[in-house]
């Protein structure tokens, strides 16, 4: 089963989680509905290289992919998903409001 770390409130992770719904190869952890989440995934950013370039341009990493092998991927394609097209006006995870 590959555990999918988002939010709810993160559009990639809106669209990708609407791909996997319903299918149970994917197991869904929404870091925004409750703490042990949170802590569960910022012990996974922390410790893991997969997140590094992530933190550089201060992403915060979603969504996350831990595949059944133990190895971590950001990249929805790896898991043979489809990314969110490019950020329309308005939707935007970054304080800047450049995009996610």
């Amino acid at each position: 089963m590959i555990k999918m770390f988002v939010m709810e409130t993160c559009p990639d992770c809106e669209y990708v989680e609407k791909q996997v719904a319903g299918d149970p190869r994917f197991e869904i952890i929404d870091i925004g509905k409750h703490v042990r989440n949170l802590k569960r995934f910022l012990d996974l950013r922390d410790s893991h290289a997969a997140f590094d370039e992530a933190k550089r341009i201060g992403d915060v990493g979603i969504p996350c992919y831990v595949l059944e092998d133990g190895s971590v991927t950001l990249s929805s394609k790896d898991v043979g998903l489809e990314p969110r097209p490019a950020a329309s006006v308005g939707d935007s995870c970054k304080i800047d409001g450049s995009g996610c």
